[in-house]
């Protein structure tokens, strides 16, 4: 059976402690194997998202708010940028929309060019030396990589304009401990999946995304007494794409 759509379990407002886990990265280098010839169809998400990230820039971002930031330079992150091979077209379309606001609002002919710096933030086993080796030469941002895990801070309070993530958010942190509890209702003993099991074990999965991202969410809005939930252009706007 597939996974109702229950509401998870109430979630608290501390962000999750730093875990020991193993760190899955996607396939290095640019070989038959890696990720980077093998992500076509995850890179596909970006043409659907394109008009939406698009829309949401042009009606959301408030270019006055910009005003206090825009000396430091406009920072935009993409959390889960694997090697880049997807990551880069991404980034082009968001600084290029954000300056066409920028532009549109200026009421001057050739408004001055934003200072743009992109994060790329990965696991700290990733590949990051074939995504620096992939930049594109002619890109409108500088580049800056932060390894880490995004369930936690990794940027300066209030620092961050845009945050993007694509096929990243879904994956969980950790295994939910009740389906390995034998005395559990949700004990999932030899199974590996979870489509087609009871609506216990899909309960403890949907709970483990709903903690995941209330983290993720937390982390990035940490420190900052401006940041409102339908201001999402006030600190950080997050695109969350999901199959």
């Amino acid at each position: 059976m597939s996974c109702k759509n229950k509401k998870a379990d109430s979630i608290g407002k501390e962000a999750l402690p730093r875990l020991t886990l193993p760190l899955y990265a996607m396939n290095a280098g640019d070989g038959p194997n890696s990720y980077v010839q093998n992500s076509s169809y995850q890179g596909g998400v970006l043409d659907i998202a394109k008009p939406i990230i698009e829309e949401e820039i042009s009606k959301n971002l408030d270019i006055k708010d910009l005003s206090s930031t825009s000396t430091n330079g406009l920072w935009v992150a993409d959390f889960g940028c694997s090697t880049g091979h997807n990551s880069f077209p991404a980034m082009q379309i968001i600084t290029q929309a954000i300056y066409q606001k920028h532009a549109a609002s200026s009421g001057i002919i050739t408004p001055k060019v934003p200072k743009f710096f992109v994060v790329f933030n990965d696991v700290i086993t990733n590949d990051f030396n074939t995504l620096f080796n992939s930049l594109p030469p002619h890109r409108n941002y500088d580049a800056v990589g932060v390894p880490g895990d995004f369930h936690g801070r990794l940027l300066p309070e209030s620092s961050l304009l845009f945050a993007y993530s694509s096929w990243a958010l879904q994956w969980l942190t950790e295994v939910p401990k009740v389906v390995g509890e034998s005395g559990s209702p949700a004990w999932n003993k030899g199974e590996i999946l979870y489509t087609k099991d009871r609506q216990e074990v899909c309960d403890a999965y949907l709970n483990q995304y709903a903690k995941d991202i209330e983290a993720f969410l937390e982390a990035k809005r940490s420190g900052d007494d401006e940041w409102r939930a339908n201001e999402p252009s006030s600190s950080c706007s997050s695109c969350l794409l999901e199959s």
